[in-house]
């Protein structure tokens, strides 16, 4: 199974900057095995059935890049510092430039936030704040700015709409350093309008890393190694998927980070409690254990993302639907238009 199987040429102008508003009126590709239609986010309240369960990521977005400065002696510098994951010594980052920071040096954000730098390797570095909990909280959100793809980053700065944009109606657990990109298009009349029709929804939490935007560099894509996520599935939650799998609902995550979760709970046929690490990598091949169908928004090139769609689709079906997605104008990445994809055996 080669990289290239999973390229194709994406046009510069289909990748969106910005979301469709309302998030609701976003465009939808509903592929039901070989069939295609073109339709909008709001007709899930027709797509869906009642007795289907949807599983939402709750995880919240921190405002995780930071713009800083070092001193040395009367000297002053500037620091732009990317938060990546916390460790038990302080956060992981990425720092420009990286060469010229120093380890037990002071980097100051505002006023209230300062953080010393603990150790340094050639990629990153950790920072130990001087703030935690709550007051960590609140001085990050004063400082930092939302941390959009690089994609986005490259054609403009992040803004005060994207604090709002860039997080879902229903961020509850703060940590990811980027978006559970399918679930932004949900607001609360449409989650109030589907649970009215049948439709029930169980949070799972999985903190998205920035990791999730590196790319594929091995020919053979099943030596590929995945990056590692947090993510907990409470028993509520196992409880509540198990018993619509038993009542004969279809289970649909919202997004690729919540199937990768309920799939690592999984045992069986069961979802089980879990919390933990995962770096489960689903490529063409996989049998899904919990998964009918999902909803997601469209991929880059080469990613695990599509590999992922292709174990669910098959991979001719993808080059189909991602064909059809192109021609048809369909906006792509994080802030783009989704896609509601239901295999023939959930159709």
């Amino acid at each position: 199974m080669k990289l290239a199987d999973f390229d194709f040429d994406l046009p510069e102008g289909l990748i969106a900057t910005r979301p469709a508003r309302p998030r609701t009126s976003a465009r939808l590709l509903l592929a039901e095995g070989d069939r295609i239609s073109d339709r909008r986010v709001s007709d899930l309240l027709d797509i869906l059935r009642p007795g289907d369960r949807l599983i939402l990521n709750n995880t919240r977005v921190i405002p995780a890049r930071l713009f800083g400065t070092r001193q040395r002696g009367e000297a002053i510098a500037k620091v732009e510092v990317t938060l990546l994951e916390p460790r038990p010594d302080g956060w992981r980052a990425l720092a420009k430039p990286l060469r010229k920071v120093q380890v037990g040096e002071v980097i100051r954000f505002s006023e209230r936030l300062l953080a010393n730098v603990q150790s340094k390797t050639e990629t990153d570095l950790v920072l130990a704040f001087d703030l935690s909990g709550a007051d960590f909280d609140a001085a990050l959100a004063e400082a930092g700015v939302m941390p959009l793809p690089p994609y986005i980053a490259a054609k403009r700065a992040a803004d005060d709409k994207d604090r709002a944009d860039y997080q879902t109606v229903f961020a509850r657990h703060a940590g990811a350093v980027a978006a559970p990109t399918a679930s932004l298009h949900f607001d609360e009349a449409l989650l109030q309008a589907l649970a009215a029709k049948g439709v029930t929804f169980t949070e799972v939490t999985l903190h998205v890393g920035a990791g999730t935007f590196l790319p594929v560099k091995v020919e053979d894509v099943t030596t590929h190694r995945m990056h590692a996520e947090w993510g907990r599935v409470t028993a509520a939650a196992a409880d509540e998927i198990n018993a619509t799998r038993q009542a004969g609902g279809r289970i649909i995550p919202v997004g690729t980070t919540a199937l990768r979760l309920i799939e690592s709970a999984a045992v069986g046929g069961q979802v089980e409690a879990w919390e933990g690490e995962t770096d489960i990598f689903i490529y063409p091949g996989y049998r899904f254990r919990v998964t009918d169908a999902l909803m997601t928004n469209f991929h880059l090139p080469k990613s695990t993302l599509v590999m992922l769609v292709a174990a669910l689709m098959g991979e001719s079906r993808t080059r189909r639907i991602y064909d059809h997605a192109i021609r048809a104008g369909y906006r792509f990445f994080s802030y783009g238009d989704s896609s509601l994809l239901i295999p023939e055996r959930s159709a």
